[in-house]
């Protein structure tokens, strides 16, 4: 699914005499070793189910692991890409992995949904803006308060290329 943010449960099932031969969806090899990972409807050797960022053995840090955009990841880094929730925190829509986003404390918009309060203006990298409490300013437009953020973070591509990663 690449529009939609999908949680599974990476779920170690013993592997026993007798039972069927299983491939794995990450090498493709047989599956023969004493303990296996079921998640996102596919088998995986343990050391297959891997985060495609940070390559963290999704199986021994947690029992969860996440895919959006033909992406497995660990929820620190789905986190860090897709935000919280993998929706814009402006319009509340989801963000499909190869959108180009921006990102203010913590929080991950459409490059559309990103613009002033006051104004809706459009902020672009390099403007300055105000982030206070959870909403974004242009510098015209600031509320009384002194600056709490001086820059836009640059713009990110979740774009993932057939020789690249996005991490």
């Amino acid at each position: 699914m690449v529009n939609s943010r999908v949680e599974s449960t990476a779920v170690a099932v013993t592997g026993g005499g007798g039972g069927a031969v299983r491939s794995c969806a990450g090498c493709g090899g047989r599956i023969s070793d004493r303990f296996l990972l079921f998640s996102m409807d596919r088998y995986w050797h343990t050391r297959c189910l891997k985060c495609s960022c940070c390559q963290a053995q999704l199986g021994e840090i947690g029992s969860t692991c996440f895919s959006k955009g033909g992406m497995i990841l660990c929820r620190n880094d789905y986190i860090r890409l897709f935000g919280h929730s993998g929706a814009c925190s402006a319009c509340g829509q989801s963000i499909p992995a190869s959108e180009m986003v921006m990102r203010a404390q913590g929080n991950v918009y459409h490059l559309k949904c990103f613009t002033c309060a006051t104004c809706r203006n459009r902020l672009v990298p390099g403007d300055r803006f105000h982030y206070v409490n959870g909403t974004i300013f242009c510098e015209h437009d600031r509320p009384g308060g002194a600056l709490l953020s001086s820059h836009l973070t640059p713009l990110q591509s979740n774009t993932l290329l057939p020789d690249q990663k996005v991490c």
